[in-house]
């Protein structure tokens, strides 16, 4: 068996339409924390405190196009974990109550049988983000 070489996820890189839409949503109503970007490019990078997001505006946004995750390789969907169904239920309230998000799939057992519980959103800017407790 080979070493692992790695020892987590360092950080993800998402493209989003709009930075400002994308910033108030993570920062707005998940309470993450701006810490950083590079104006250039132009990103903006925010953290909860475990997780790294760097947001990265699309060259032309009006002829972007929003990713199709049965069709195209790359990302399907970015989980977020929770700490129990209290912080789902609470996770639930505050990104349904956000006016552009689109519900993919409510909250429920990730598996028939499985304590371990989610729910799926489209976030503004089309990104298919999920919310989950941890596996039993």
């Amino acid at each position: 068996m080979t070493a692992k070489l790695t020892k987590g996820v360092h950080h993800v890189g998402l493209t989003v339409p709009d930075l400002d839409q994308a910033r108030g949503f993570f920062c707005g109503t998940l309470g993450f924390e701006e810490v950083g970007g590079v104006p250039d490019y132009p990103s903006v990078f925010v953290s909860d405190g475990a997780i790294l997001l760097t947001l990265w505006r699309a060259a032309d946004p009006p002829t972007a196009r929003a990713f199709d995750r049965r069709a195209n390789i790359g990302l399907h969907h970015l989980s977020l974990s929770v700490a129990d169904d209290a912080a789902l239920a609470a996770a639930w309230e505050a990104v349904t109550a956000h006016p552009e998000v689109v519900v993919d799939a409510p909250p429920g057992p990730i598996a028939p049988g499985s304590t371990t519980r989610h729910f799926l959103v489209f976030i503004p800017g089309g990104i298919r983000l999920e919310f989950a407790t941890p596996f039993a």
